[in-house]
């Protein structure tokens, strides 16, 4: 895995999401991770403009899977918030995995799965408050050919 960091602002965030959006592919796990208001949402919603979203991508906080498909977008992506999950039977019941046959997952909140994460997952950690953020990211194998951040 290889690791990657770089300082970025607001207004950088949604090239940045974007970035990572077009080169996603299906099979593909994305977990956000930072304190609240650090700008996970922002990120997902970037990643589902650059995949052919029109509108403004609704926060999952309380469907706590949000879905995404053709015509849509141009990958089925389900934008998932586990804010509110509590346990590892909750996550059993929301059928991650099904949506890794075709399209891709946007994990926010990704410290509830426990030990249950993909460990092949593009990991994204954001900190820092205000306009300054820091994105410090957690590249696996599958994605050093097409990580599109340099």
């Amino acid at each position: 895995m290889t690791p990657f960091r770089c300082d970025y602002n607001l207004d950088e965030a949604g090239r940045i999401g974007a970035a990572i959006g077009r080169a996603l592919a299906a099979g593909d796990v994305v977990l956000l991770s930072g304190d609240l208001g650090a700008g996970k949402t922002t990120l997902a919603r970037a990643m589902l403009k650059a995949r052919g979203l029109a509108g403004e991508a609704p926060s999952p906080t309380f469907a706590i899977v949000q879905p995404y498909a053709p015509p849509e977008v141009d990958l089925p992506i389900a934008h998932v918030d586990l804010y509110r999950i509590e346990g590892a039977d909750e996550l059993i019941e929301l059928g991650l995995d099904d949506y890794l046959y075709d399209g891709a997952l946007l994990i926010e909140w990704p410290e509830r799965l426990g030990g249950e994460a993909w460990p092949e997952a593009l990991a994204l950690s954001i900190s820092g408050s205000g306009d300054a953020r820091v994105l410090t990211a957690t590249v696996p194998p599958a994605w050093e050919t097409r990580w599109p951040l340099r």
